[in-house]
């Protein structure tokens, strides 16, 4: 039996070098078994030497019970390779099991949330003797061993103990500290293959093209606490929610046209932020990803934050940076696929662990990546305890989860026959719907104020809707339909409008069945689709023109707001993720226009509750004349708790001289905002600051008011002083 053990032992074969190696019974005393193939010559706390039973580099020391019993539980091994370079190590095999059988088995149960703070790389202190605890997850592997710059990455010197049918690994290393570069080798069960693999469980790696997991343990001392407790009581639901989208490698750089590091953007970001009045960020993937063409969204490291902008700790800094200053922080989330980089959690035990093994359902054939197995309990833990941890470790504030679409239906963008149909022969992802809700369900249970938003491009029902309702639970949902339509509207010349009015107006037949978001997104500014003004039809000052008027829209429509950076103060070309944007441009009036239009429609919308009190609700919003597509003019109010705005619109270059509208009440109105002023790049046409208001009825409202329209235009009122007789509800106008 023990030759046996020795054999697997030197083929890298054996499961549990436990067996074998550190101290065992040997007659009346013990015999302690070292393995060191590296090794010319071993002694035992220095001074006992031991002897060579293999030429493999199995060393043994028989000893009494007494002299046993003199040695230390975790006694040293001193050695010597074949160039004369001495070395020791506190021996890693003579710890005991470290991970609980409780731990095992909720993880097994998909139900362990902190499971993070035991797979991985674990710095820890076991009976006083510092080190890392490794543990992993692979149960068609044959052996395990922790390589990295402390072994020389020889696969035979640190084979982990398998912890039976738990699929799990583990091994403490006395010795090992911050920054220790590690993998995993394994070898699988089936083929004999040997590979390397990353921690999928790793907090920090190595920059790219490098892929080494790295030991990392933060020591950052947070300063937000009156953020997180303020967090907690967010009524999202009644409060402006006004999103800066930022890609971190392009947004700015230095003057080499490097990467700034996390805490320099932390400063330049929230002085921009700030200035310009959103109320959140969010950053594309941050998580370690090989290729900057992916933004993030092929991710290889899960649980770390890419090295390219420095330390998880320097991450933390931003997110504590921005809270400080009253932002929040929101991080784009893929759980939907992972790429096909082997050295990552493709195939990682060798077989399909992570993904599905049946490409019908296991690839993603638009992107080249492999589909998350949902149904797999460790797989769902590994993914739940990651959104967990963002939120935990790193005081993220939501996340926007990215193509929803693609987990919902088993046949998103395949062709017939290339899918296969769940168990009531349907087209529904039943294991990423459970997945989804359970998602939800954790996250707002364990993180009262953290939103969770979905990329959601079809017409799945409930989205935002509660899970004990039979909705996937999450708060919001991208309105990508509005998305579509107005850009589509937008990009046509107005003349031409008057026929696609319904685009602009389609939108109210749906838009309080979701809690929705607005979003002008990277996606829409990258691929060939051109800048935001690039669509924009007509001469430069129409387009200008255009894409304040289409700003305008996106703000004052219902909806939470997410705009990309560059679109808010519009240049010309579509987004580079390769270089920083160009932000020279904000030096011409045009441009400078747009950017405090921006600014000033972020104003308007936190300081008028009747922008954001009622998004989600029929209450908050009431047509005043939606059927004027002849002149493509459009014009709503907009109702909070006491008080409404008046949004007219005017889609074409045409200025409108004595153009009567409805008002739903007596009183004095302000104009509140003017798209066309020359603060913003515009001709300057309005009403002088104020409405005339006259006690004719018209489009159903009871008084009205004939007013100038500005040419591409948008004109918002807000009335400042009531009738003196009680006024009625707004009557909606059809």
């Amino acid at each position: 039996m023990q030759q046996e053990l020795i054999t697997r032992l030197e083929q890298g074969r054996l499961h549990d070098p436990f067996r074998l190696l550190g101290a065992h019974p040997s007659g009346k005393g013990r015999v302690i078994r070292v393995w060191m193939p590296t090794a010319h010559r071993v002694r035992l706390e220095g001074r006992l030497p031991m002897q060579r039973q293999t030429d493999s580099g199995l060393f043994v020391l028989e000893l009494s019970a007494a002299e046993f019993e003199a040695l230390p539980v975790h006694y040293d091994v001193h050695w010597d390779d074949h160039d004369g370079n001495s070395y020791s190590q506190v021996s890693p095999y003579s710890f005991d099991v470290l991970l609980g059988e409780l731990d095992l088995h909720l993880f097994a149960e998909g139900q362990h949330w902190q499971i993070y703070e035991h797979l991985g790389a674990q710095q820890k202190t076991v009976n006083g003797i510092s080190g890392v605890q490794f543990a992993v997850w692979a149960p068609s592997a044959e052996r395990i061993s922790v390589v990295g710059d402390f072994n020389g990455w020889h696969g035979f010197r640190h084979p982990m103990r398998s912890r039976g049918g738990s699929g799990v690994w583990e091994l403490f290393i006395p010795g090992l500290q911050q920054g220790d570069n590690y993998k995993f080798e394994i070898r699988n069960a089936h083929s004999g293959d040997v590979f390397g693999k990353t921690d999928p469980y790793a907090r920090s790696m190595e920059l790219r093209p490098q892929t080494a997991s790295r030991v990392f343990d933060s020591q950052y001392q947070w300063r937000d606490g009156e953020w997180l407790q303020q967090r907690a009581q967010f009524a999202w639901h009644r409060e402006p929610v006004s999103i800066y989208e930022v890609h971190l490698g392009s947004w700015q750089r230095n003057d080499a046209g490097g990467f700034l590091d996390y805490r320099e953007i932390a400063h330049r970001l929230v002085e921009y932020v700030k200035w310009m009045g959103y109320t959140h960020v969010e950053l594309l993937p941050v998580s370690e990803h090989p290729l900057d063409e992916s933004w993030g969204y092929q991710t290889s490291g899960y649980y770390a934050p890419t090295s390219r902008f420095g330390s998880p700790d320097d991450f933390r800094y931003l997110v504590d940076h921005c809270h400080l200053h009253g932002i929040g922080v929101f991080l784009d989330w893929v759980p939907a696929h992972f790429p096909r980089d082997f050295f990552a959690l493709a195939r990682f035990d060798g077989t399909a662990l992570y993904e599905h093994a049946d490409p019908r359902l296991g690839e993603h054939r638009d992107w080249g990546t492999y589909i998350f197995n949902f149904g797999r309990n460790e797989v769902r833990n590994f993914l739940i305890a990651n959104a967990l941890y963002w939120l935990k470790e790193f005081h993220i504030d939501g996340l926007r989860v990215d193509a929803v679409a693609s987990m919902l239906y088993l046949d998103y963008s395949r062709n017939e026959g290339d899918w296969l149909p769940n168990e009531h022969g349907g087209r529904e992802n039943l294991d990423a719907i459970r997945f989804l809700q359970q998602l939800n369900h954790e996250v707002h249970s364990q993180h009262p104020g953290a939103l969770v938003m979905a990329e959601e491009s079809t017409s799945w029902p409930m989205v935002s809707r509660p899970t004990w309702m039979g909705g996937l639970g999450f708060s919001m949902k991208w309105n990508m339909g509005w998305m579509n339509d107005t850009l589509d509207y937008f990009s046509k010349d107005p003349v031409y409008r008057p026929f696609h009015h319904n685009q602009l107006t389609f939108s109210q037949m749906y838009a309080y069945s979701e809690n929705f978001i607005l979003p002008f997104s990277h996606d829409e500014v990258v691929h060939l689709k051109g800048s935001l003004s690039g669509k924009m039809p007509g001469d430069d000052w129409q387009k200008m023109a255009n894409l304040r008027l289409l700003l305008s829209y996106q703000w004052l429509h219902p909806g939470k707001k997410l705009l990309f950076m560059g679109c808010d103060f519009g240049q010309w070309t579509e987004w580079n993720d390769s270089t920083g944007l160009p932000w020279h441009l904000c030096d011409a009036p045009n441009h400078r226009g747009v950017m405090q239009l921006v600014r000033q429609l972020n104003r308007l919308y936190r300081s008028e509750p009747a922008l954001h009190q009622r998004d989600f609700e029929q209450q908050g919003f009431s047509w005043i004349d939606c059927h004027d597509y002849n002149q493509s003019v459009l014009s709503f109010a907009r109702h909070g708790d006491e008080e409404s705005l008046v949004c007219v619109f005017n889609f074409t270059p045409v200025p409108r001289q004595r153009y009567r509208i409805g008002l739903p009440g007596d009183g004095d109105y302000v104009e509140v905002f003017n798209s066309d002023s020359d603060w913003y790049g515009g001709s300057n046409l309005g009403n002088q600051g104020a409405l005339r208001v006259d006690p004719h009825p018209w489009m159903g409202q009871p008084v009205s008011a004939s007013l100038t329209l500005p040419p591409l235009a948008c004109v918002v009122f807000k009335r400042t002083r009531a009738g003196t007789e009680q006024e009625q509800p707004a009557r909606v106008s059809r």
